[in-house]
């Protein structure tokens, strides 16, 4: 199975920036919705997207609880190699039942 990689629209870089102005303006509003939706239809993005980048680095920043990124990454990478692991299983025993079944098919030699 291959695995798409999704690709980012936006850089780090980005993000930062966005997260830093809603820090900065985020009590120029009623609430952090509203904050979000405000300041992310002015730079471009979902209000829904800024909302999880500014939870994301409260987790990188261990103000939050939750995986980090960082986190997040390694546990990706280590469930890519749990299931790639699983199909060389499988495979091995498919090949192991399938020697096995033509050593017993053999004919017997004295």
């Amino acid at each position: 199975m291959v695995e798409k990689k999704k690709t980012s629209r936006y850089s780090p870089e980005f993000r930062e920036r966005a997260v830093r102005l809603l820090d900065e303006h985020r009590s120029d509003y009623p609430s952090l919705s509203a904050a979000c939706r405000e300041i992310g239809g002015k730079l471009g993005c979902s209000g829904d997207s800024l909302h999880d980048w500014w939870k994301q680095a409260r987790r990188d920043a261990g103000a939050q609880p939750g995986p980090t990124s960082a986190e997040t990454a390694r546990i990706r990478a280590l469930e890519r190699e749990v299931r790639e692991l699983r199909q060389a299983n499988e495979i091995l025993k498919k090949a192991s039942a399938y020697f096995a079944q033509a050593e017993l098919d053999r004919p017997f030699r004295k």
